[in-house]
């Protein structure tokens, strides 16, 4: 990808280093709790209250190596095109794209959806309209499922930023609504066509992206392909457990995965992506 020299995102938040459990405790019931502990343990709790500082503390002096430091700059370009992108589509619409955050995070972090690990992988919160990205999670991920390159990491950026343009429009609210009214099949099913079309945004997103700044280099999409048959659930069930159950499906096949991705990159027509109301491929 094309990446160099290009605009970073503003929207950008740097948590590497900062203490996870500091984080998620951040007062009420939690810092009750350990206060109680420590005072029956024989404690003095006003040390621990000065780092329970939500947002603030930090773990000693964080060194990201120059690697990271690099990734790290990929990604906020990779922000700012989609910023370019969804910004172009929502304003020709008669609207006005509301651009999220994006917080770089080092093994647990807090949202507004709950304390999460890196092992949860790159995740969108809704209710405060953030993505979370673990850099080094992200590389080991690359490795363990085999999907290297750096547009494999631009799909899955522009995966996430799909899920907040789906919170945008008001359908991510629609299908948890639906979610909450059926029983666990049905929930299962609205996830996988909520995460099918989130690959389908993401599609969306390359094919304006090229248009626009022609970022897409030799190889780039298949990499993004790669990537996105790398995280279907079939392939990650036969992987880690060794067989597949399709009704526990939340995501989606490699193969419906691929063919929403590669939709919406070659429509680049955000109303082709009614993923609700038709086969899933």
């Amino acid at each position: 990808m094309r990446w160099q020299g290009r605009r970073q995102s503003t929207n950008v938040e740097d948590r590497r280093g900062m203490s996870g459990g500091k984080i998620a405790l951040g007062g009420g019931l939690g810092t009750i709790i350990i206060v109680i502990i420590v005072l029956l343990l024989g404690g003095n709790p006003s040390g621990l209250l000065d780092n329970l500082q939500t947002g603030t503390a930090t773990e000693g002096d964080y060194q990201p190596s120059a690697h990271e430091e690099e990734l790290a700059q990929f990604v906020a370009v990779v922000l700012a095109e989609t910023e370019n992108v969804w910004d172009s589509i929502f304003t020709a619409g008669g609207s006005t794209y509301r651009q999220p955050k994006l917080v770089l995070f080092n093994s647990a972090a807090q949202s507004a959806c709950g304390f999460s690990s890196a092992a949860t992988g790159p995740f969108y919160c809704p209710a405060d309209e953030k993505v979370y990205i673990d850099l080094n999670f992200l590389e080991e991920m690359q490795q363990r499922l085999n999907a290297p390159g750096d547009f494999a990491i631009a799909y899955i950026i522009s995966h996430e930023v799909g899920h907040h343009v789906q919170k945008l429009l008001g359908i991510m609210e629609q299908v948890q609504a639906y979610q909450q009214q059926g029983d666990q099949s049905t929930a299962n099913e609205l996830s996988v066509r909520m995460e099918l079309q989130a690959d389908f945004l993401a599609g969306v997103w390359a094919h304006h992206a090229q248009r626009m700044a022609n970022i897409i280099e030799e190889g780039d999409l298949d990499e993004a392909f790669n990537a996105a048959a790398s995280v279907g659930d079939d392939r990650i069930q036969k992987q880690t457990q060794g067989y597949i159950v399709p009704d526990s499906f939340t995501h989606g096949t490699s193969a419906q995965r691929v063919n929403w991705f590669t939709k919406g990159w070659r429509t680049g027509d955000i109303n082709q992506g009614d993923t609700f109301n038709t086969d899933y491929i």
